[in-house]
């Protein structure tokens, strides 16, 4: 799952960045709201975390100007500012949540965790695919009754293909959700770490549940 944080304070940045590369998520961070907003209008995110308080063009304005681009993509206002009014400015602007510094980061976890589950039509932690079953919250992976152990890549590998089960994820979207936007899609590395996502699933099973499209990517049935 990819994430931009727009936040000018390099101390934040750097805080939620590690943060949240250390769940398994791709982070791109904007230290200026003319760069953020560039970024949220040209590039696919899956969330949008947003600083009101930048030195050129405040969050609000983003916000809006994101919204009037037409793009959905959820927006989680992270600030100082914990005024009423404040919170239905951003809320009015068509940000999705709101949340005050100083924060706890497991609570900005569980936010970020809500957002991305606000468009899927069932609202839970647990992906279900067939036999296989990945917890986000706790990130424990089961096939039937076998708990399997997966790496970071490997966790975040999986989530994005059972997020998007039964349809073809291509090489592209895989390195822009899963990597980082600037990842050589043309190296093999993909192909190394779905053989040894494949092993894990498959050990002890005889049905392959990712299927390779050649030249396009993989999908996941179940």
């Amino acid at each position: 799952m990819r994430v931009l944080v727009i936040e000018d304070e390099k101390r934040i940045a750097n805080f939620i960045e590690r943060g949240l590369k250390e769940e398994a998520y791709v982070v791109d961070v904007a230290s200026n709201g003319v760069d953020g907003l560039f970024q949220a209008t040209n590039v696919t995110y899956d969330l949008i975390v947003l600083d009101l308080m930048l030195p050129d063009l405040n969050g609000i304005d983003i916000c809006r100007e994101v919204r009037r681009a037409k793009v959905n993509t959820p927006i989680l206002i992270l600030t100082a500012r914990d005024s009423v009014q404040d919170k239905v400015r951003g809320l009015d602007s068509g940000a999705d949540d709101y949340l005050t510094k100083p924060f706890s980061f497991d609570e900005f976890l569980a936010r970020v965790r809500a957002l991305l589950r606000k468009n899927r039509a069932v609202k839970t932690t647990t992906l279900r695919i067939g036999d296989i079953e990945l917890d986000q919250l706790t990130r424990k992976v089961k096939r039937g009754d076998t708990e399997i152990h997966l790496a970071n890549k490997e966790y975040a590998l999986l989530e994005y293909l059972m997020l998007h089960a039964n349809q073809v994820v291509t090489r592209t979207m895989i390195s822009e959700h899963v990597w980082h936007e600037d990842f050589d899609s043309l190296t093999n590395i993909f192909d190394v770490y779905i053989h040894r996502l494949r092993k894990k699933l498959n050990e002890g099973f005889d049905d392959q549940l990712i299927q390779s499209v050649r030249g396009v990517g993989y999908v996941l049935q179940g």
